[in-house]
């Protein structure tokens, strides 16, 4: 029985912190204490950081860096584009480093940050922010349940 060890059908609770290089912090669930839950090959996590879980027990710490191509990859140009100031809320004050976030046809939102604004033009960037960064994945696993259906 691999029970509280975490394979590849395993749900998992889990406290995280993610941080550059520097230590600055980029995201965590302690802020307000609320623990990641998620099932391992949902897509919550790339498989890179899936991979980092594989083997961790219940109660384990442990941290990991990852690259920027296994964390969030390179930042890809083809994501930065220019648009029009027209297209933008008139009431939103767009200032360089804005989050805005973007209708995709299919109603999911895709967020944008603001790069530079000049004139009618403004710069929106929409690749991940930690694109490009080498990240630190530092885990708390709080709980391991099996997803196998239970007799």
């Amino acid at each position: 029985m691999s029970e509280n060890i975490i394979d590849a059908q395993s749900e998992v609770i889990m406290h995280f912190d993610l941080k550059l290089e520097d230590g600055s912090a980029a995201d965590s669930t302690r802020i307000n204490n609320k623990p990641a839950k998620l099932v391992m090959g949902d897509g919550s996590l790339t498989p890179n950081f899936e991979a980092c879980l594989l083997g961790l027990k219940k109660g384990e710490k442990k941290a990991f860096t990852l690259c920027a191509d296994d964390a969030f990859g390179q930042p890809n140009p083809d994501n930065v584009h220019h648009m029009e100031r027209s297209r933008f809320s008139h009431d939103l004050e767009l200032v360089e480093g804005t989050i805005v976030a973007f209708s995709q046809p299919d109603g999911s939102e895709v967020p944008g940050i603001v790069r530079s604004v000049a004139g009618d033009s403004v710069t929106v960037d929409f690749n991940h922010p930690l694109a490009g960064q080498t990240v630190i994945f530092d885990v708390e696993i709080i709980d391991v349940l099996s997803t196998e259906a239970k007799d």
